[in-house]
């Protein structure tokens, strides 16, 4: 189904597209490397458990409950209309 001018499968292209995105984008936030054996944020020891479990960690159980819980930055517009961005 196509709106308007557009080719047929344009609009699920995009939804595709924007899905994906998402996807890369929450990856890229994916700890990697070597995990801190002390937090970064308070100092304390990171439990061998949570560092053998989550590659490259950094913070502890406490300040990464704390990280979870704050909004994060929200992903670009890709629909062009006004309503949309009033959202």
């Amino acid at each position: 189904m196509a709106g308007g001018w557009a080719r047929d499968g344009a609009i699920q292209d995009q939804i595709e597209d924007s899905i994906s995105d998402e996807v890369m984008h929450a990856r890229s936030k994916l700890p990697s490397g070597e995990s801190a054996q002390f937090c970064l944020e308070c100092g304390e020891e990171i439990p061998e458990r949570r560092r053998l479990a989550i590659a490259g960690v950094k913070t502890c159980i406490t300040c990464q409950s704390e990280r979870d819980g704050q909004p994060s930055a929200a992903a670009f517009n890709r629909r062009g209309s006004k309503d949309s961005q009033l959202r």
